[in-house]
């Protein structure tokens, strides 16, 4: 038996890492970060415990970057979802919805996952954050941007304050008024986009 390429390991190194991230989200979806463990997340993954301090160096770590992957992939769905569009105000709007719906839709999850970036640890730049940072700032640039590099930073904090708002425990900001308020601030039409079931508000898991 011939020995495995080097292309056919970076793939199942990739693969490995794929359903290490996906545990992350599901359990600490599921229980909370303080009760979901390394271990737990690799028997998830079906994973070697070893393995997740291959990838990451420590829980925070993964976790961020699990969230941002997920990140990338509901906005990656937003931007794809008939009918495809290439009207820039139209992507940011769908953009503005898919990070508010996720608030919504895991309020758990998106809770630790602000709480992990306002700790020491702070905001890590991984390579699920890199191509999150890359659509966002191919969606700033279609907007009309004429400065990418200070606009990008700008919708990041605007969107991440959103989140925060809308998940604070005890005095949560209404989804539907923080979406109106980011509608207004990128002059975008209350039709546009994929509005999340936001009447309700997010209920208040601690």
């Amino acid at each position: 038996m011939s020995p495995r390429s080097a292309s056919v390991n970076e793939e199942l190194r990739r693969r490995s890492r794929e359903r290490l991230l996906q545990a992350a989200v599901e359990l600490v979806d599921e229980r909370g970060y303080e009760a979901t463990t390394l271990g737990d997340i690799a028997d998830r993954a079906g994973s070697a415990r070893g393995l997740i301090s291959y990838y990451f160096p420590g829980k925070r770590q993964l976790l961020q970057s699990a969230v941002h992957r997920l990140m990338h992939l509901t906005l990656s769905e937003a931007l794809a979802r008939e009918p495809v569009t290439e009207d820039g105000k139209e992507r940011l709007a769908r953009a503005i919805d898919a990070i508010l719906g996720l608030a919504k839709d895991r309020p758990v999850l998106m809770r630790q996952h602000m709480a992990g970036i306002l700790l020491a640890d702070g905001f890590i730049k991984c390579e699920e954050q890199q191509r999150l940072a890359a659509i966002l700032r191919d969606t700033v640039r279609r907007y009309g941007s004429d400065d990418v590099d200070t606009d990008y930073p700008m919708l990041r904090a605007l969107l991440m304050g959103a989140v925060f708002a809308g998940l604070l425990p005890g005095a949560p900001m209404p989804m539907a008024r923080l979406r109106g308020e980011l509608f207004q601030r990128y002059g975008l039409g209350a039709e546009l986009g994929f509005p999340p079931d936001v009447s309700a508000g997010v209920q208040d898991v601690t």
